[in-house]
């Protein structure tokens, strides 16, 4: 059965359903969820994850595990530890003590039991945290199969050796698809199965919602509102807003169409580089904007505008009226 792919939207509230059963499985005792995100790239997986992070009060610790060499600097250090004890009877007290600090505490007349282990000592990264996180594994696939093979009790149980995750933690995993187009380890059932995973997709409504909220250009989510079509693999979410952002500072596009199209085809491609200044040159990018129609005060400025961009009489432009 093919599994049903979700917009950055849909993930995000996925996601966030997530989180708050974890509290709850916590609360009683029982283990939280991992969930997985597989995706494309520039999907904006990793991206969804933080927002969602900060929306819930968790804090966000990313990890992005292909750039990773040290297993400890993801799982921590080996330490080892001795017991030693201080006092007698009823007020006796006992200590487990890590190498480098057994000194000082045999100055404080700790004694040696003899006793001794070994130890993961919390990694950097979690050291001192004790509020909930939002654990995102980045690139998971990419990782080298050790790094797999390591993380599998963290995923399943957010917890490695002698350390784990702070209650009301979620760990999430991002990852590129093993369809033969990125270089991804294979992974068996048994990774598979210690996270729910979603595949993602592009969606150009979404991308344009969270694009006007991060101040994109307007004309720029005028013109992938435009052609949807052109939501591809290459042309993703994340080149669209690297070509958008490279141009943002260029006054008059008109004037600057040749740097325009360079800037394009170093970003999103030279044919969607080409219909983009297309659309400059026909003035589609003067198109008044859905939050000024619909929150402007003055509806005479308005339908000035309107005029203005479709013309009337012979100067009338279907082609700018049916995308408004």
């Amino acid at each position: 059965m093919n599994q049903t792919k979700l917009t950055v939207k849909e993930a995000k509230d996925l996601l966030k359903y997530t989180i708050k059963n974890n509290i709850h499985l916590q609360t009683l005792g029982k283990k939280p969820v991992a969930i997985s995100f597989i995706g494309d790239a520039g999907l904006g997986k990793t991206s969804l994850c933080k927002q969602v992070a900060k929306e819930v009060d968790l804090i966000p610790i990313l990890l992005s595990l292909s750039q990773l060499d040290e297993l400890g600097d993801l799982l921590g250090f080996p330490v080892r530890q001795f017991q030693l004890c201080k006092g007698t009877g009823e007020s006796k007290e006992c200590l487990w003590i890590d190498e480098p600090a057994v000194e000082e505490y045999i100055k404080q007349n700790y004694q040696f039991t003899g006793e001794k282990r070994m130890v993961h000592a919390e990694p950097e990264w979690i050291a001192g945290k004790t509020e909930g996180l939002c654990l995102i594994l980045d690139d998971y696939s990419r990782a080298q199969p050790r790094f797999l093979q390591a993380i599998m009790e963290l995923v399943q149980n957010q917890e490695y050796m002698s350390w784990r995750l702070p209650q009301g933690s979620t760990v999430v995993l991002t990852s590129n698809p093993d369809n033969g187009q990125y270089h991804v380890e294979a992974q068996d059932l048994a990774q598979t199965s210690r996270a729910i995973s979603y595949e993602l997709k592009s969606d150009i409504e979404c991308w344009a919602q969270w694009a006007e909220t991060e101040g994109i250009i307007g004309l720029g989510i005028n013109f992938m509102l435009l052609h949807p079509e052109l939501l591809t693999e290459k042309c993703n979410p994340r080149s669209i807003t690297n070509f958008f952002n490279a141009i943002s500072s260029i006054k008059d596009l008109e004037a600057e169409l040749p740097l325009v199209q360079l800037i394009a085809e170093g970003s999103v491609g030279p044919e969607v580089g080409t219909m983009f200044t297309m659309f400059v040159n026909n003035k589609l990018h003067l198109l008044v904007s859905p939050k000024q129609i619909l929150t402007h005060k003055d509806w005479s400025h308005i339908k000035g505008l309107l005029t203005e961009c479709i013309g009337v009489g012979s100067k009338y432009r279907a082609d700018i009226a049916s995308v408004l």
